[in-house]
């Protein structure tokens, strides 16, 4: 394999390459081929593992949230991420920003609104009615639960990992590396290469599903602006174009423009919430949103700890309850971005004590995201109306836009945005923001992907990165194919799958992380140094 690789003027580890570059060529051949069997295969998948370890995905969140606030506070969080002398790159505005920009801007805009109104109009806890005050509190509570400090915690911990090996170890930039004090050279071995493996292949699959949800959204609005079909053909053409402007931007090597790209969409994004805010109900959002953080609290232990257990003695329930279509879900989808926006977030965060590194990325984000929601939610219910006195107030319009989520989730936001003024151009406006979020995404998770294959920070070659985002594109166009009008279903069950072995593999890195802090404190005390790989040797 190395001289084949030589031959293709590739840079890059050639087992993990080729070897991941097969079982996704295989997996979209199969797709063509028997996608009935292939589509039955990762729906009974998906039914097994939310059946039987749903709970586990619940239960290790919570560990993994637990461990970030103990080795925060505890005494090695004074450690710096790249030396004693090391000092952060980026000022605290622009780090920030940046960790916005990589991990929840198209999350925020696909399920902004889709999410608390399908709570607020499908109350999943017992005993509420919905369309009631206490759906529209229950809605907003678990819309945040879903994306905020649990969400960072799944992407906090691979990137403390990857920050703490990368940069105090100088090991490659690979997963396998966060697993040194437990493998010691067998990172380098077929062990080794196996975790990186399976590290392409989730945060390929993680990217497909965005890519898949961002294209399905795009289609909604084109059809809510112009009228044109919302079907297969159209997502997946809206698919094709995006990820050709995405290879372009690779070819061209576009850094800057990305970049700049980035920070507008980011501008973008924080225009739309506040047009929202001053064209809405400006007084009722305001309240709104301080209310907001005390019903996230309040409701935050009950809600991370909920199994959903009781919906098992149902005899004619699917057997995995409401969390099975949602928690899991997006637990598993999480963790398969786990290796790209970790490594992403390690890279911004060199110089930062673990203290500074834990509380920034759990914090910051989960702040803009209560905000989010706070205004997008509670806007939304508002406007279907909350409480039966509302609904009889507004008529007919009560109920409107929860039987537009109703039918189609990606047409949640445009639907919306009917209800606001200048409406087709905040409505194009919207999908000027998706589409840049998914050309910006999948061109960054292409770069990342490479380098999980390489090893390195310098980019590889133009043409691998081009492989990869090509690759992105057509896992997505064929999930989106093989399912049809079910896409969304399809996408969860695939994701589902391919999340349980990174699942794993991110819990095994605290007693890894453990070892290496408990390695570091003894060099201290014994030799006032820091450790390296030798540490660990016998």
């Amino acid at each position: 394999m190395d001289q084949l690789a030589r031959r293709l003027g590739l840079r890059t580890d050639p087992t993990i390459f080729f070897v991941s570059s097969a079982i996704m060529v295989v997996f979209v051949l199969a797709l063509v081929i028997i996608p009935g069997p292939i589509g039955e295969l990762f729906a009974a998948g998906r039914v097994w593992i939310v059946s039987n370890l749903g709970w586990f995905f619940i239960l290790g969140v919570n560990v993994w949230l637990g461990f970030l606030i103990w080795v925060a506070v505890s005494r090695f969080g004074h450690i710096r991420l790249g030396g004693r002398d090391a000092r952060p790159e980026f000022d605290n505005l622009s780090w920030f920003t940046m960790l916005f920009a990589g991990g929840i801007g198209t999350v925020l805009m696909f399920w902004g609104v889709a999410e608390p109104i399908t709570h607020f109009s499908n109350p999943p806890l017992p005993g509420i009615e919905a369309y009631s005050r206490e759906a529209a509190e229950d809605a907003i509570s678990i819309s945040i639960y879903h994306l905020g400090l649990h969400t960072w915690t799944i992407f906090t911990l691979p990137g403390l990992a990857f920050a703490y090996f990368i940069y105090r170890y100088r090991l490659p930039i690979r997963v396998s590396s966060v697993f040194y004090p437990l493998l010691r050279d067998g990172i380098y071995g077929p062990v080794g290469k196996t975790i990186d493996i399976f590290a392409v292949l989730g945060t390929l699959f993680g990217v497909a599903v965005s890519l898949g949800l961002g294209s399905s959204q795009i289609a909604a609005g084109l059809s809510a602006l112009f009228g044109w079909e919302d079907g297969v053909t159209t997502t997946v053409l809206i698919l094709a174009v995006l990820t050709g402007v995405a290879v372009t931007s690779i070819v061209a090597g576009l850094d800057k423009g990305v970049k700049f790209l980035s920070n507008l969409n980011i501008g973008m994004a924080i225009a739309l919430m506040f047009f929202v805010l001053i064209t809405g109900s400006t007084l009722f959002l305001l309240r709104g949103i301080i209310e907001t953080v005390g019903l996230y609290f309040s409701n935050l232990p009950r809600l991370a700890f909920w199994n959903d257990m009781l919906s098992n003695l149902d005899p004619a329930g699917e057997g995995w309850g409401w969390q099975g279509s949602w928690t899991v879900f997006y637990w598993a989808w999480t963790v398969t971005w786990s290796p790209f926006i970790g490594l992403f977030v390690a890279r911004i965060s060199k110089g930062r004590t673990i203290r500074e590194f834990v509380m920034g990325v759990l914090l910051a984000p989960s702040l803009f995201t209560l905000i989010w929601f706070s205004i997008f939610g509670w806007q939304a219910m508002e406007i279907d109306g909350i409480g039966p006195e509302a609904r009889a107030a507004i008529g007919d319009a009560a109920g409107q836009l929860s039987a537009a989520v109703g039918e189609s989730v990606p047409l949640a936001m445009f639907a919306f945005f009917e209800n606001f003024p200048f409406v087709q151009f905040i409505q194009g406006f919207a999908v000027i923001i998706v589409a840049i979020f998914f050309a910006t995404s999948s061109d960054s998770a292409s770069l990342v992907i490479d380098m999980l294959c390489t090893g390195e920070a310098k980019p590889g070659p133009v043409g691998q990165r081009v492989f990869w985002g090509v690759s992105e594109g057509l896992v997505a166009a064929m999930l989106i194919v093989l399912a049809g009008d079910s896409g969304i279903t399809a996408l969860q069950e695939v994701i589902t799958v391919i999340g349980l072995p990174i699942f794993i593999l991110v819990f095994l890195m605290i007693p890894s992380i453990i070892l290496g802090l408990k390695q570091e404190e003894i060099e201290h005390i014994t030799f006032g140094s820091r450790p390296t790989v030798d540490s660990f040797e016998d």
